[in-house]
């Protein structure tokens, strides 16, 4: 079949190249439709029961996405004219940010106190000009006193405040592409003036929108310098190693076609690009070479053998059609196996990956061989240093073929041990690294004012008007209570420590009534007088439900790891199941989101690994006809990944989101070299009748070369991806690169040996 289809192609290779340019550029035209998704929800799938649980809350009470600008000045100290001037100032300002419907600071708190029968409900900084010593003095002592406002938007000490912005964004079925940019470009505009007026400010910028705004720029970051580095990595490793100006252009094209292909398709399928899946591009180029090589590599040597152009190209499409084949269909089948992820980003990057290497595949075995026929192709005859060397180590594997597998196999076996030493744990604001502006404002904050990481109860009464029931008001403290005493806590915002201030006004100010309402008709009318004071804007809409029968609690915690979010939140439902049996409501944020999906994407993960493995082996089985090989090929199928795991564990020790995907996605990858290493074999032992030390002999000297070229290549696209700001990306960048690194180890090592043992 290879071979009548290497005559067919030698005769309509002109043909054969315009129809693949022409499908290319079809089909790549769709890349104009692509655009890039800008809400953290990407990561979750509508199903999730914790998306549910956050989406059923902000319906409830208004958004929690928010912009945060926190302000350090130099001297140390809030309390300032200067300083409190720039805070209302910034505090007025932010009510243009697009979308912004809240803004809180100390300047606009809206401070309660008795004036006789009389509440006074106004913000603590009306003006900061007219302020002198003892105010500014009186205005700290509050501010620093108040449990609405400490750890919240004002520090302990005084010496750093925060104005946050809460803002409503369309709804994430009807967001564009350009709401959230709109939002961050307006803020950090507000920032660089704010920063021109007033030199003395240090000023941060961080929240769920600049968040958000940060996986598309970290996307663009990677298309602008990881794919251009990649594809030079790629350019110069071939033209080291094939030593042909020819054969170099021919797999330019081959893998730029493949990614233009998988590009264009995913935008005529309506794909959005997030931060995992904009990594696409660079792992099908890497992918892409491996078809290119093993078809240049025999071509050349067969040139080199004395064969003309023609004869060279017929031979190498008949002894690499079959094997690229299963290999380009394992691979995929590895990636599309991603499908069963409980992350959307890792599906999509699973099926623009599996589209590019198809199209690698398509594009290798059409456009590349009409390529190398009609351009002009020089080669010197007889064995190059490649061959000889690759000779020359195959001796060496049959020789100590007893030495290399116990020695090799005890290894695997020892890094298999560590395997449990990792902890399935992820922070999601470590998934930028440092060079990421909200990561530096967010670490600040965390530091210094507030933490970014949250957990939301909506607590409800059972009733209409409930909430202004004594004894709900009382559970619900006790729970606030006891968040406080936790040690990850910074701060809990809670309806009671309203109800208690207006008691206390309502008592003439009085210490000792600073205390919870015992009568429900004077804790509603105390709440109604309270909110027909408010400005507009600043109403308990973020509180307390339209029917008034259910609270909100919002915990802000340190920067914990997602198994220690989990760990406290399992205490809250402990707590409230032995204390608040009615009361019991699950948390739902962001932070709780993320902290459950490493370990449901883990779960599904499994599952689709084990679907892949399945497929994958009784395709080789198949393809090989051998139920004897096929088995063996599983030991350095999988023998890689766990070797990768193993080593991750004993350096590492822990597995987060991204790299939940990894066995899955390299399943298919570690295929190829053990594919084409057993054709090769196969060949030798049922076409030339050889034994098994010489059948694998002819498979190191026949393929050895295009096996660690391509491995090194696949190494370098992985290990450019671990330059990658995005955390999710570099460690599966770096934990694929160490897998592959492995899986040439195993094929060169202890695959040959295993063979020589067992097919006798």
């Amino acid at each position: 079949m290879g071979k009548s289809y290497g005559e067919w192609l030698a005769r309509w290779r002109y043909l054969v190249l315009l129809v693949v340019i022409a499908l290319v550029v079809i089909a790549g035209s769709g890349g104009r439709f692509l655009t890039f998704k800008t809400d953290y929800r990407v990561f979750f799938s509508t199903d999730n029961p914790q998306l549910q649980a956050f989406e059923q809350l902000q319906d409830t009470y208004t958004k929690t996405d928010n912009v945060l600008f926190v302000l350090a000045p130099k001297d140390g100290n809030v309390f300032t004219r200067e300083t409190l001037a720039s805070v209302i100032e910034l505090t007025k300002a932010s009510w243009q940010i697009p979308y912004s419907i809240r803004v809180d600071s100390i300047t606009n708190y809206q401070h309660t106190e008795a004036d006789g029968d009389d509440l006074v409900v106004d913000d603590l900084v009306p003006d900061a000009s007219q302020l002198d010593a003892a105010e500014l003095e009186r205005i700290r002592d509050i501010a620093t006193h108040e449990p609405l406002l400490v750890n919240r938007i004002i520090s302990s000490d005084g010496q750093v405040t925060g104005v946050n912005v809460t803002v409503q964004l369309p709804d994430p079925e009807e967001q564009t592409s350009k709401e959230v940019p709109a939002v961050t470009a307006f803020a950090r505009n507000m920032v660089d003036e704010l920063r021109a007026a007033n030199p003395n400010l240090d000023i941060y910028l961080t929240g769920m929108v600049i968040m958000n705004n940060s996986f598309p720029e970290i996307s663009i970051r990677d298309q602008q310098t990881l794919v251009p580095i990649m594809f030079g990595v790629v350019i110069i490793t071939l033209v080291l190693l094939l030593r042909s100006f020819t054969a170099t252009v021919g797999t330019f094209l081959v893998i730029t076609g493949s990614v233009v292909t998988a590009m264009g398709l995913a935008g005529w399928l309506g794909m959005a690009l997030t931060p995992p899946s904009a990594s696409s591009p660079t792992i099908i180029l890497t992918l892409a070479v491996a078809d290119c090589v093993h078809i240049l590599v025999s071509f050349l040597h067969a040139m080199r053998r004395g064969l003309d152009k023609t004869s060279a190209m017929v031979e190498s499409l008949r002894i690499n059609l079959q094997p690229i084949f299963l290999t380009s269909l394992t691979t995929a089948i590895g990636f599309m196996s991603m499908n069963f992820s409980d992350a959307p980003p890792f599906r999509d990057l699973g099926n623009i990956v599996a589209m590019g290497v198809i199209a690698a595949f398509f594009i290798s075995i059409t456009l590349l061989p009409a390529l190398m026929l009609i351009l002009p192709v020089r080669v010197k005859p007889g064995a190059t240093r490649n061959s000889r060397r690759m000779e020359n180590f195959a001796d060496f594997v049959v020789e100590r073929r007893n030495f290399l597998f116990f020695g090799v196999g005890f290894i695997v076996v020892i890094l298999v041990i560590f395997i449990p030493r990792n902890e399935l744990n992820d922070e999601f604001i470590k998934y930028f690294d440092k060079t990421v502006d909200f990561r530096n404002a967010t670490d600040y904050s965390s530091e210094n004012l507030t933490g970014i990481y949250t957990i939301d109860y909506s607590l409800s009464a059972g009733e209409s008007g409930g909430i202004s029931e004594p004894e709900f008001l009382e559970r619900v403290e006790a729970f606030a209570n006891w968040y406080e005493t936790q040690p990850e806590v910074w701060h809990v915002n809670t309806l009671t420590d309203i109800m208690k201030r207006l008691n206390k006004n309502m008592h003439a100010d009085e210490p000792e009534w600073y205390r919870l309402p015992d009568q429900r008709n004077l804790a509603a009318q105390y709440l109604l007088l309270y909110e027909m004071s408010l400005p507009y804007g600043l109403d308990l809409n973020n509180q307390i439900d339209v029917g008034k029968s259910a609270t909100r609690m919002t915990v802000t915690v340190k920067n914990i790891s997602s198994n220690e979010m989990l760990a406290l939140e399992d205490k809250a439902q402990e707590w409230l199941h032995e204390n608040a049996p009615g009361m019991r409501a699950d948390g739902a944020s962001p932070s709780v989101m993320f902290a459950h999906i490493g370990q449901r994407n883990i779960r599904s993960m499994l599952t689709g690994t084990s679907v892949a493995l399945v497929l994958i082996s009784l395709i080789l089985i198949v393809a090989l006809r051998s139920l004897k090989i096929g088995l063996i090929s599983l030991v350095p199928n999988l023998a890689p990944a766990a070797m990768g795991f193993g080593l991750w564990g004993l350096i590492v020790g822990e597995v987060g989101l991204g790299l939940s995907v990894v066995t899955g996605m390299t399943l298919g990858i570690v295929v190829d070299d053990t594919v084409h290493f057993l054709s090769k074999y196969l060949r030798a032992r049922r076409e030339q009748q050889l034994t098994p030390p010489d059948a694998v002999r002819y498979a190191f000297t026949t393929v050895g070369t295009a096996l660690w070229v391509t491995s090194l290549v696949l190494i370098a696209g992985f290990s450019v991806l671990t330059q990658s700001p995005f955390k999710l990306n570099s460690d599966m960048g770096l934990l694929t690169a160490i897998t592959i690194a492995f899986a040439l180890v195993a094929d060169f090592l202890f695959l040959p040996p295993l063979l020589m043992k067992v097919d006798k």
